[in-house]
């Protein structure tokens, strides 16, 4: 069978106006008759969202009011799992989206009362709490007839035509109110008599002026700013991800390199290649990691030993020799090895041995048997 081709969607590019971009995005955009829901762009775009926290905010802004919402829900919606979802609903709680309060209900049991805000910013500018006289609708999301279906650009989308205008209809004459009498009359209200500001005293000529007091209740509240539309957050500055890293350790040399101990040590380096064939080093890598062996070599370290030690246990694929060797080189290095004075057992001081008192029969150091220190005067002994 022959490869079958999406005709539709090269139609439906063919019938965008106006030049198409080279790179990036192409929107073909129809525009929705039913089952839609119109999601703001600070939540498609949220900065400081996952993508598992957008994608769980539009949905639940698209379920009608009184959906069930909980994290087994969700997770048996979808593939992530309740970890995931939990972390996705805490940071949509954390930005205003979503918030979960417990409340009793009648019988003694307690529920969790689940609130979804689409615009959490403008509530907190204009301070409405959900629920409130004045306060927005909860209801299921919106869906608005919108018309024909066509394919327009986001950029050369056509203005829609102006509504015909309605005749307004004729003016009624509102009814003149009736007449109280005036011992029914309701007095009005006095007007309440705000208490001028206090005066500022004139600072003293050579003292800083001190700053006035303003009542609580006369104090003029400054506005608060008001977020642009389509204007980015600021960026939040994170602390950097890792430790400032140590400066790299140089690479030992050893006291005096003779001919014989750069001949030496030039011959092992170019000679580990039989061993690893992953050890394949330049000339002038040789020439670098000299100093080093020949470190090794004068702290009598025997050339199988240094073998041993760069070649064991190399990683899986190994990109840079060099580096590797020179880090082995350097944090391997052996200690001198002790001299013969150094290994003979230190001598411990002379211990006084215990006697037996001939008198008494306690237990007192001396060298010699005889007598304690208490028992020597009655025998005319010296103390």
């Amino acid at each position: 069978m022959d490869t079958q081709h999406d005709n539709a969607l090269a139609h439906a590019l063919a019938a965008i106006p106006g030049p198409v971009p080279p790179s990036g995005v192409i929107h073909i955009v129809i525009p929705h008759t039913n089952r839609f829901t119109v999601v703001g762009n600070h939540l498609a775009q949220h900065a400081g969202l996952s993508l598992v926290a957008i994608g769980i905010g539009v949905h639940i802004q698209s379920l009608p009011a009184g959906s069930e919402i909980s994290i087994k829900t969700l997770a048996a919606r979808f593939p992530e799992g309740e970890v995931k979802i939990a972390c996705a609903l805490r940071e949509l709680e954390a930005h205003g989206y979503l918030r979960r309060t417990r409340v009793r209900l009648a019988k003694g049991r307690v529920a969790t009362r689940t609130v979804f805000c689409n615009q959490p910013g403008a509530v907190l500018r204009g301070g409405v709490v959900p629920g409130a006289p004045g306060a927005p609708v909860v209801a299921a999301a919106v869906r608005n007839p919108a018309p024909a279906p066509g394919l327009v650009r986001e950029h050369l989308r056509v203005p829609e035509p102006e509504p015909t205008r309605v005749p307004e209809p004729a003016r009624v004459r509102e009814p003149e109110p009736a007449r109280v009498p005036e011992h029914l009359r309701v007095p009005e209200p006095e007007p309440i008599r705000v208490p001028e500001p206090t005066r500022v005293r004139e600072p003293e000529p050579g003292l800083a002026p001190e700053p006035a007091r303003v009542r609580e209740h006369l104090r003029v509240r400054e506005p608060e700013p008001t977020a642009v539309a389509g204007a980015r957050p600021a960026p939040v500055r994170l602390p950097a991800p890792t430790a400032p890293k140590q400066p790299r350790r140089p690479l030992p040399h050893p006291h005096a390199l003779t001919p014989e101990r750069r001949q030496a040590a030039s011959a092992l380096l170019a000679d580990l290649r039989r061993h690893a064939v992953e050890l394949v080093l330049s000339e002038e890598a040789v020439e670098e990691l000299v100093p080093g062996v020949a470190a090794w070599l004068e702290r009598d370290a025997t050339t199988d030993a240094i073998r041993h030690a760069l070649t064991a246990d190399l990683p899986k694929p190994l990109k840079h020799p060099a580096r590797l060797l020179r880090h082995r080189l350097t944090t391997l290095l052996p200690p001198p090895l002790p001299g013969v004075h150094d290994l003979t057992a230190p001598r411990r001081a002379p211990v006084t041995p215990f006697q037996t008192c001939d008198g008494c029969e306690r237990a007192f150091r001396s060298h010699e048997p005889g007598h304690c220190r208490d028992c020597r005067a009655p025998y005319g002994e010296a103390v």
